[in-house]
């Protein structure tokens, strides 16, 4: 429970489906329990992140595409927050928004799902494996380079839908999202963060508001958890001077290990026939210096190369 004077309503802005209803009614629910006087609505929307299924993220515009709809909600007045899975959250957000509060993560890592194989290493030379994203396939191609790697777009219900039908040998999807609705039998392996580094962010909730409002800040800081927003932000802040997007093969994951926080970061060509990684640790209060550092670390072993050469197509 919290001092802070209960608002009288507060509106989330949503993406509609079903892991993002699920993450939204999360939040829902704490501040009912922190503010029973407060009446906390849904505002469900479609992105375009939603619409555009038939071509991957990096064509389309990238992470963006998940949160503009939302952050019009915010713009207007119809929403007060907005509840993302904060991988999906660009890390130049900048004014008007905010991250207000970063929430306790969830298991990080990524799963493999398959209905005819319990792991990786029992995928047949050309089996066909689905992910949405280029930091999971450069991984998954550095390693088992026999298999063929494919885009898989579509929420949660829909990839596993794509699976069940046969179009995909197995998939690779985020833990945590099968968890949360209640799918955790569906992982046949967890894949270890040594094998497969997670996207910055990946497993925690971000809630997005309007910088000028102070009252809001307020409000959910009793929803902010301190290890995990450390964490996150030194992972940000390795996508954020690397200029992450959906077009980079990257990946940061940071954790706390007795008061220490330790981060491990790569950048890697989207065949995975290059990965360059990066390591350091340091105190959890200069997390956004730490990121920085590997983030340097990579720029120095030639990450510049291969962000360069990605960015601009047409100089490959």
């Amino acid at each position: 429970m919290t001092d802070v004077p209960a608002p009288p309503k507060l509106v989330i802005a949503t993406r509609a489906s079903r892991l993002a209803l699920w993450q939204a009614r999360h939040v829902q629910a704490r501040l009912r329990a922190l503010y029973p006087d407060c009446q906390v609505e849904l505002l469900e929307m479609t992105t375009r992140g939603d619409q555009i299924l038939d071509r991957t993220l990096s064509k389309v515009g990238g992470k963006g595409l998940f949160v503009k709809e939302l952050e019009t909600a915010l713009l207007d007045g119809r929403a007060d927050l907005a509840v993302h899975s904060l991988k999906d959250v660009p890390v130049d957000l900048t004014q008007p928004f905010a991250l207000s509060a970063i929430m306790e993560r969830a298991d990080p890592c990524d799963a493999l799902v398959s209905n005819t194989a319990g792991s990786l290493d029992e995928l047949a030379p050309g089996a066909v494996i689905g992910t949405s994203s280029l930091r999971r396939e450069a991984q998954l191609r550095a390693h088992y380079p026999h298999l063929a790697v494919r885009p898989l777009r579509g929420n949660l219900d829909t990839r596993l839908a794509k699976l069940d039908r046969g179009d995909y040998a197995a998939i690779v999807l985020a833990a945590a999202g099968l968890r949360r609705l209640g799918l955790a039998q569906r992982i046949r392996a967890v894949l270890p963060v040594a094998f497969s580094l997670p996207a910055a962010g990946q497993g925690a909730l971000g809630i997005e508001i309007l910088a000028d409002r102070a009252d809001l800040r307020a409000w959910l800081m009793p929803l902010a958890c301190n290890d995990t927003t450390a964490c996150v932000f030194a992972e940000r802040a390795v996508s954020r001077v690397l200029g992450g997007s959906c077009q980079v093969p990257l990946a940061a994951h940071a954790v706390l290990r007795e008061g220490r926080l330790v981060l491990e970061a790569l950048v890697a060509e989207p065949d995975g026939s290059r990965v360059l990684r990066a390591g350091a640790e340091g105190v959890p209060e200069a997390a956004e210096t730490l990121g920085a550092a590997v983030a340097n670390d990579l720029l120095g072993q030639g990450a510049d190369e291969i962000l360069a050469r990605l960015s601009d197509p047409a100089a490959s």
